[in-house]
């Protein structure tokens, strides 16, 4: 097929051309439900056509773009030559080329995707990379779906007829045909960054595999909007789970399970309301309970609410996060999963089944919902809110919808809605939820780039050395304000608040600047109503502890899997944590922190006496050091394994 002759003519081929690919690429993806029916059909009448519709639209366009990328450039570059037959039939053999590829994965996946359950990834060629009868294989299932076959051959041809040309002549004047050529290709590149991205706006990072848990209500249907292209392009370099067998299991289970069993004791369980505030970038450095001792004893911090919320909290002396992302605060807290290697979002174990609190709470009559003020979809949040067991999620869609707030006006104009009065949507929409509920937010304003409002920069002006105080001094403002509303609630009482961060932000102290001070993040328990112990408890707690504590507290008595630990459990060692920093495992035991490479112990320090990690004492301590090794390695090996086998839950 033809264009005529016009300016537009390579700009309207490669739209044209584009449409195409989408129509191939949808096609396929019915010949990949309808061959894998079985696996949606459960749960078919529960999903909605239009998230379905725009999900894969949004993957779709990810993936044709990249395997397009260099067709659309050669359709487009403001020459002359390109406009000569030879040119031509390059770009229509190079548009084939790479559809024909990406057709042929989709399809492929459909066949091998009865065996997996989700889209093949990168790490395909590698677990198969030592397989000598992957030919044999192939033929045989080339027969037996021949079908699919037939299929693939007719959207070839389809592609093959249907490709429009342009017209190939050089229209004049030439100045307008160079003009038309570069606008053209500025245009398709800023639309195929777009497209490749997931989204243009600011908050919006490149989709990854657990986006697509936004669109669909359970991980194995995440396969339905997502296409092959797409998982493989995301997951190629990317350093895959993988078990490292460092002991037998029984050994493993034996030092280190995350199977709890439930708490047996509370004979008659809490029907409390759960509320977790998960504060951006709030680093314990900024306030003033966790560091009395600073400063000769005169150090305040940034943080007057919050250190009085503090005293009339359960926390602990050591208090750390798991990851130094947002992304890896979400699960460490909501999920008990920490960062190992990679941040769960992104690796293609994100569509595992997992043990939530909000999907363990909802089987026990929870009301559970999610709350983030930003662009709905912003940082996969409302993806992975959905795939951790969250019934509702209230974003800046529905905070603009309410009529009681200022909608955009209260945008920060990068991120997301203001803290303080997103907390207040927050605490007014609780109202609406049936009782009892479990909910979760994650505020945004005390983030780069370091801004806050207008009404409060003569309130909270800029302090030496970072600009981040006055971003602290103004969330921390915004949570006082959250707890003075919800005081007022009928549910107040009856509701165990736990407050943290995501992770730790800019830093003024050497203390906070260790590899362990980084991820010091505050973590306190408060109850209103004072049946929860109070003070400052002896131990260490991370943020994968919270879901395990919660759970003990209110007498959840069936087993799952959390890889954290119940805070509050008399059987319970109380004193490690783990995280995963630029590819060492750092492991707290005690006052002693052991850094693991992943093949051996590389420096032991003693947290008590040496807290700035200045004298490595690997060497001195060989029991110490071995057992501590031990027990990082099972934990390591737990973790890989249950990641690898998709055994994170127990049904």
């Amino acid at each position: 097929m033809k264009l005529r002759q016009s300016s537009f003519s390579n700009l309207f081929a490669v739209l044209a051309n584009l449409l195409l690919a989408y129509i191939v690429f949808m096609l396929t993806r019915v010949a990949y439900v309808w061959e894998n029916w079985n696996l949606f059909a459960p749960t078919w009448h529960d999903l909605r056509f239009g998230e379905l519709l725009a999900g894969s639209l949004r993957f779709d366009s990810s993936a044709i773009f990249y395997l397009n990328a260099l067709w659309i450039v050669l359709m487009l570059l403001p020459l002359h030559v390109k406009e000569r037959r030879w040119w031509h039939i390059l770009c229509k053999t190079l548009f084939l080329i790479v559809n024909t590829i990406g057709l042929s994965a989709n399809l492929a996946d459909a066949v091998y995707s009865q065996y997996t359950g989700r889209r093949t990834t990168w790490s395909f060629f590698s677990e198969f990379a030592n397989e000598s009868n992957l030919g044999d294989i192939f033929f045989v299932e080339v027969f037996r779906h021949w079908y699919l076959v037939l299929l693939g051959v007719a959207l070839f041809v389809a592609m093959l007829l249907l490709y429009v040309r342009p017209d190939g002549k050089p229209t004049r004047p030439f100045w307008r045909y160079y003009v038309v050529q570069t606008l053209s290709l500025t245009l398709m590149t800023i639309l195929a960054i777009g497209a490749m991205r997931g989204g243009f706006t600011t908050a919006i990072r490149p989709i990854t595999i657990s986006n697509a848990n936004q669109y669909v209500n359970t991980p194995a249907e995440a396969a339905i909007v997502l296409n092959t292209p797409f998982s493989m392009i995301r997951t190629a370099g990317k350093t895959p789970f993988a078990d490292p067998a460092y002991m037998p299991d029984e050994q493993m289970d034996a030092i280190y399970s995350p199977i709890h069993s439930g708490n047996q004791a509370i004979k008659q369980p809490s029907n409390k309301n759960i509320v977790i505030l998960i504060v951006e970038s709030f680093g314990r450095e900024y306030t003033g309970f966790y560091n009395d001792t600073l400063d000769g004893g005169t150090y305040r911090g940034f943080t007057p609410f919050t250190d009085s919320l503090l005293a009339h909290s359960l926390t602990w002396e050591r208090t750390y996060a798991n990851g130094r992302k947002s992304i890896d605060g979400m699960p460490s807290v909501l999920a008990s999963i920490p960062m190992f290697v990679e941040p769960f979002f992104l690796t293609t174990s994100s569509l595992n089944d997992i043990d939530g609190l909000a999907d363990l709470l909802a089987d026990e009559g929870y009301t559970t919902a999610f709350f983030h003020g930003a662009e709905n979809g912003s940082m996969g949040f409302q993806a992975f809110a959905r795939t951790s067991g969250f019934q509702r999620y209230y974003g800046r869609t529905e905070y603009d919808a309410d009529p009681r707030f200022g909608g955009e006006a209260d945008f920060d104009g990068t991120w997301a809605i203001w803290d303080e009065p997103f907390l207040q949507f927050y605490a007014t929409a609780m109202n609406d939820l049936p009782e009892p509920f479990m909910t979760a937010v994650f505020t945004a304003s005390s983030h780069h780039p370091y801004v806050i409002p207008e009404a409060y920069k003569d309130i909270y002006p800029e302090e030496e050395p970072l600009k981040m105080y006055k971003c602290i001094r103004y969330t921390d403002n915004a949570l006082r304000r959250f707890f003075a509303t919800a005081s007022r609630q009928p549910w107040y009482n009856n509701t165990i608040f736990v407050l943290t961060a995501d992770h730790t932000n800019m830093t003024a102290r050497d203390l906070y600047r260790t590899s362990m001070g980084i991820f010091s993040v505050p973590i306190l328990i408060f109850d209103p109503s004072g049946e929860t112990e109070r003070g400052t408890k002896a131990g260490v707690a991370q943020q994968i502890d919270i879901m395990p504590t919660l759970l003990g507290m209110l007498g959840y008595s069936k087993p799952y899997v959390a890889f954290g630990k119940d805070l509050l459990a008399d059987s319970c060692n109380h004193d490690w944590a783990v995280n995963y920093n630029n590819g060492i495992y750092q492991y707290v035991m005690g006052d002693h922190l052991l850094l693991f490479n992943g093949d051996r112990a590389t420096a032991l320090y003693n947290l008590a006496d040496d807290p700035m990690q200045r004298h490595n004492l690997l060497g001195t301590m060989p029991e110490l050091e071995r057992t501590m090794t031990l027990n990082v390695e099972a934990v390591i090996q737990s973790y890989m394994q249950r990641m690898t086998s998709n055994n994170l839950v127990i049904r």
